[in-house]
């Protein structure tokens, strides 16, 4: 056995310097590991899963925190873009928070992250059709870089596992072990980007 890591879907090694070619790689991991999670089992769809739910909290947690308030002000309509991308993004948390307490080998737990996965995806067209063409069009590469910096220090910051018992009194956030790496990536978030 080799001393080497093998990348594998959710791990984030790469030193982007634009936020949108991060957040959109980011997608395709999310999608191979979404396919990771269905064509596995066991302790392996767990883990697979475990990863899953890290870079979902993590990602929509940066979005949240770094690109929709940069959308808000300064995209046309820029309010309206972004509630309908919260929305999506409530209901996902929701969903993923249901799947979280669930075993992965549960008879239901497919079909649900079946249906995860169809609005994971479409919540994600959405961003790079409404929200990230945009941005690349309106930010400098000195705001993409800062942008896509705040991005990776939330990553670093994040556990690699979500930590049972953390709750956020915030009410978009699902509660449980989700809030926790929600959490972090935010106070991460809020340390690069110099707001308190």
């Amino acid at each position: 056995m080799s001393d080497t890591h093998t990348p594998r879907a959710g791990d984030d090694q790469a030193s982007d310097t634009d936020v949108v070619a991060l957040l959109i790689r980011q997608h395709g991991d999310i999608r191979n590991l979404f396919d990771e999670v269905e064509a596995t089992s066991g302790d392996e769809r767990r883990d697979a899963f475990r990863r899953l739910v890290r870079l979902l909290a993590v990602h929509e947690t940066a979005e949240e925190e770094v690109v929709h308030p940069y959308a808000r002000r300064k995209l046309p309509g820029g309010d309206r873009l972004v509630e309908d991308r919260l929305a999506e993004e409530r209901e996902a948390k929701e969903t993923l928070a249901a799947l979280d307490e669930m075993d992965p080998d549960d008879p239901e737990f497919m079909p649900r992250l079946l249906a995860l996965r169809t609005d994971v995806q479409e919540h994600a067209r959405a961003e790079e059709r409404y929200e990230f063409t945009h941005i690349r069009r309106t930010a400098g590469p000195a705001e993409l870089a800062s942008m896509a910096k705040a991005v990776k220090a939330a990553e670093a910051m994040a556990p690699t596992r979500p930590h049972p018992g953390a709750e956020t009194a915030a009410a978009n956030v699902a509660l449980g072990p989700l809030a926790a790496v929600m959490d972090r990536t935010r106070d991460a978030i809020r340390r690069v980007m110099g707001r308190s």
